[in-house]
């Protein structure tokens, strides 16, 4: 056993972790007051129900031998059979299989709760959290399988996806449509505000995110080398220049630099990064970012021109950022894979990912919506569903103020003593 190397994914394995509290409270601070801890729970909810899922058959479909056609793996290693604290990933000398099981089960957990952005404030929650049990089995594991078994039909097809952009980003990002088509629109969408009631919470998430993401992709390198090294430096300029291209495109055409558009900046270049990192050098990492803040800044605002209700831009920021890194890694990798040969393959996977999730989702958003609806009922939407079904409100403001009755006061103290003269007025 390499013990550098397993030392290095089992912490890039908490980091990733990480990152699925960090999206909650970077999706909760984005949503109204009345639907705060509902986004926190369609986040934490996946930790429970993938993990469960991971360990009975999800390593096994995702990683097991191929069944034919690079399409999905085997039923080997149900329940995590034939993986044991000694069995490595090389053979010999790796790290051990349990390890990789762990770092990969991040991955898991962490995809299908970047969808429930899009699907804010308006779902019933059981609805949510069956959704998610079927989407990881039939979309996830399978796309997963394509892009990172070795006998997947992407990785045979040489698509680079280092990190994530085709299986976790795009995958999530039109899976995301394809549920928010069926769920259809919040109630007073493009009529009533709908602004976050909290953006340091967003920043506090946002940074959460940045932080475990440097596991997210230096981990993937699966090693504690060079690549992982190249990874996390790339990883950190191409996410201050999508920032920045945010911010820029936000003022040119908003007329201000906000805190929403820095954090949501950031995470686009993260986005855009994943795939692309570990083949491109620090200037191409600059310019993946800098494309992918402006392009995404202006993606986001097509819902309201098409009409669909993607309510914290899980579409324009994951599929789009997803699109550009996946792309872009075609144009500007300098390890001699880049090209138009290169550039049509990674094309193939993006888009061959985008239509396989697409209808899947969809399929299955329909499916939960006719057997169990996967719309809150209005009265539970409008009222928050944050009481509907958990029961909780997010900020409890009963006693604040209450010593400040006249009822609780000294007599003496009960009001302010009338103004007597023009200074005190």
């Amino acid at each position: 056993m390499n013990g550098a190397d397993t030392a290095f994914v089992l912490i890039s394995a908490a980091l990733v972790m990480l990152m699925t509290p960090g999206l909650a409270f970077f999706y909760g601070g984005m949503v109204r007051v009345k639907s705060a801890l509902n986004m926190l729970m369609m986040s934490l909810i996946s930790m429970g129900i993938v993990a469960i899922l991971w360990v009975l058959y999800g390593y096994s479909l995702t990683f097991g031998g191929d069944i034919g056609g690079g399409l999905l793996g085997n039923f080997d290693h149900i329940g995590l059979k034939g993986i044991d604290p000694t069995t490595l990933t090389g053979g010999d000398e790796g790290i051990p299989v349990i390890a990789f099981a762990l770092f990969q089960l991040m991955f898991a957990t962490l995809t299908p709760a970047l969808m429930s952005g899009a699907l804010a404030d308006r779902v019933k929650f059981s609805a949510w959290a069956l959704f998610i049990a079927l989407w990881v089995t039939v979309v996830y594991f399978p796309v997963a399988h394509w892009v990172w078994q070795e006998d997947g039909w992407l990785y045979q097809l040489d698509v680079i996806d280092f990190a994530g952009g085709t299986a976790v980003h795009i995958n999530a990002g039109v899976g995301a449509l394809a549920a928010v088509l069926v769920v259809g629109k919040r109630i007073g969408f493009k009529k009533d505000p709908m602004r976050p009631h909290n953006l340091p919470l967003v920043v506090l998430g946002a940074a959460l995110l940045w932080f475990g993401w440097f596991g997210f992709n230096a981990g993937s390198a699966l090693a504690a080398d060079g690549t992982a090294a190249n990874m996390a430096f790339n990883t950190q300029v191409a996410t201050g220049a999508a920032m920045l291209g945010w911010l820029i495109y936000e003022r040119i055409r908003h007329g201000a630099f906000t805190t929403l558009g820095a954090a949501s900046g950031a995470i686009a270049g993260l986005v855009a990064i994943t795939p692309s990192g570990a083949h491109v050098n620090a200037f191409g990492a600059i310019l993946i970012g800098l494309i992918a803040g402006a392009l995404c800044s202006w993606a986001v605002s097509l819902k309201y021109k098409l009409g669909y209700d993607d309510s914290l831009d899980v579409v324009g920021v994951h599929l789009v950022g997803g699109v550009i890194g996946t792309l872009l890694v075609g144009v500007l990798a300098v390890d001699g894979v880049g090209g138009l040969s290169q550039l049509g393959k990674q094309a193939i996977g993006a888009f061959a990912t985008m239509a396989f999730s697409f209808v899947v989702s969809w399929l299955l958003a329909k499916f939960v919506d006719v057997t169990i609806g996967f719309r809150a009922p209005e009265e539970d939407e409008v009222g928050g569903v944050d009481q509907a079904y958990h029961a909780e409100s997010a900020y409890d403001f009963t006693a604040v103020g209450a010593s400040l009755t006249s009822g609780n006061l000294p007599k003496a103290d009960a009001a302010p003593a009338a103004p007597n003269s023009k200074v005190d007025a």
